[in-house]
Order: structure tokens, then C-alpha cells, then sequence
């Protein structure tokens, strides 16, 4: 069995990886959109792959038109190829389709996969852990800003348990057909419980603050971020904000152990307390 796995969640799996998987599997570790996605099944192989595009750059015009350009590049690499099974990175909101900003680039992605007839299993993840990386110089200073209600629950989960759940769909013979499973992590977090959470992780005292979405748009655009991906960066809040329900309820099944608690003491306390 071939994978094609193009996603830093993908690549962890690929690395902590049972050294038996290499014996019936090659990870292929790509980057979605890429010319060189086709060129490498050139051994035709009926397989599975994992795909999550990378897209977040404060350099893009038109994030969502990168999203179509990507999914182009992953059919015509199934197609090529004839893998029969898809395991893809998706998001909660995905479910909408459309005016959730940059997620409706993954939806486009979901539709074109399951248009193509190929076994196919949507991951749709909760809020990665990791995108409080972004904030760092203000987890040092001390305040988090955010748009969406404050005490609004929502999932959080961390990357390596999205590519354990990657692995396993990859590996697993039981399914067919199109799947949606949802990775929900550990527990519903609000922002005021994040920024507890990240207090005691840290040994810093961090707050959290609603801000409107004009002062918002004008960090990003400051930040370097295109009219476009403001906007789409925008979107991933403001399209959930308003009475979103996620259409896969939290069961045991979408639950997954890495706290954010843990998480946080482990890869977040050393860049905030370090930089100090």
C-alpha cells in the first residue's frame, strides 16, 4: 500500500509510525498543489491517501482559488493513479459549504473527492492546538484578542491525535463508501477556559478579549495578510459564530486524549517563558 500524506499532522504519523507499517506501506510525505504529486505513484499502486492542503500565507491574493488549484492537483493525482481510498483533512464547518472563509476551500475539497467515487473519509477536525502559535507575542504579553463570543464552546484538538486518526482510517480494511469522522479532542473549550488553562500550563497570567471584527481585519492587515486572506481568515470565525451546529455531534468515537493542558506545558511554556 502507497499513502500520500501532505500535511505536518500526516508527516508526525508518518514519523511515529510502527517500524511493521513499513513493510506494507510507503509514506509519501508531499505538498498538495504540488507538480510532483503525480510523478510520485509513477509504480501505479491501488492505495490509500491522506491529504490536508497548506494554504495559509500572508502572501495569497485569493486563498480560495488556491484551494481549487490544490484540489485539482490531489484528483488528477487519485485519478492517475487509481487510489481507491482517500482519507482527508478537513474541519468542523465544512458541513456549511459555503461563507465559513477559508474552510469553504476544504469543503470544495470534500465535494470534489466525493464526486470522484473513490472510498473517501473526511476528517473533520476541531480547532488545532498549534494555531495558538500564531499568537505568541501576545501569549508573552499576556492577552489573547479574539472575535468570537468568550464563552462560546468550541473543539480543540491537537495535531497528533488527528494524525493517529489519520493512520488508523489509512490502515484500517472495515470501511468503504464516504465516511465523515470528526476529531473533536479531549473536551469543549471556551476562550475563558483556554486562557485559564494556559495560565497554569504556562506559569503565566493570560487573559482573553473580545474584540470587534474592524479592529481585528486591521491586525491582519497589518500583520502583512492580503485583502483576500483577511477575509478568508475572517471567515473561519465569523461563518461559525451565528447559531452553528456542527453536524457530527461529540460521541467517544470524535474524542481524542491530548489536553490542551498537556499540550501547552509541553510545546507552548518553553516559547513564551524562554522569549522572556
Amino acid at each position: 500500500m502507497r499513502t500520500l500524506v501532505p500535511s505536518r499532522s500526516a508527516r508526525s504519523a508518518a514519523a511515529h509510525s510502527p517500524p511493521d507499517c513499513s513493510r506494507v506501506s510507503e509514506v509519501k510525505v508531499l505538498i498538495v498543489g504540488s507538480r510532483s504529486i503525480p510523478s510520485a505513484f509513477q509504480e501505479r499502486r491501488t492505495g490509500s491517501a491522506a491529504s490536508a492542503p497548506s494554504l495559509h500565507s500572508t502572501g495569497s491574493e485569493d486563498p480560495l482559488a488556491d484551494y481549487v488549484r490544490a484540489t485539482s492537483s490531489l484528483v488528477r493525482a487519485v485519478t492517475e493513479n487509481r487510489i481507491g481510498r482517500v482519507v482527508f483533512q478537513s474541519s468542523v464547518g465544512a458541513e456549511k459549504r459555503h461563507g465559513v472563509g477559508e474552510i469553504d476551500g476544504l469543503a470544495h475539497t470534500e465535494t470534489a473527492l466525493d464526486d470522484m467515487g473513490v472510498d473517501v473519509t473526511h476528517l473533520r477536525c476541531g480547532y488545532f492546538f498549534t494555531n495558538l502559535e500564531f499568537q505568541l507575542n501576545a501569549l508573552r504579553a499576556g492577552t489573547l484578542q479574539v472575535i468570537l463570543p468568550l464563552d462560546h464552546p468550541m473543539a480543540w484538538v491537537a495535531p497528533r491525535d488527528i494524525a493517529e486518526v489519520a493512520a488508523t482510517r489509512l490502515l484500517s480494511p472495515t470501511w468503504s463508501g464516504r465516511c465523515v469522522q470528526a476529531v473533536h479532542g479531549p473536551t469543549d473549550l471556551t476562550w475563558r477556559q483556554v486562557a485559564e488553562i494556559l495560565s497554569a500550563a504556562t506559569g503565566r497570567q493570560i487573559n482573553v478579549e473580545r474584540i470587534p471584527d474592524s479592529a481585528m481585519r486591521t491586525q491582519l492587515h497589518q500583520a502583512g495578510m492580503t485583502d483576500g486572506l483577511v477575509e478568508a481568515v475572517l471567515g473561519m470565525s465569523t461563518g461559525l459564530r451565528e447559531n452553528f451546529v456542527p453536524e457530527q455531534r461529540r460521541t467517544i468515537q470524535t474524542t481524542t486524549p491530548t489536553t490542551l493542558a498537556a499540550w501547552a506545558y509541553d510545546h507552548l511554556r518553553h516559547q513564551i517563558v524562554d522569549a522572556s
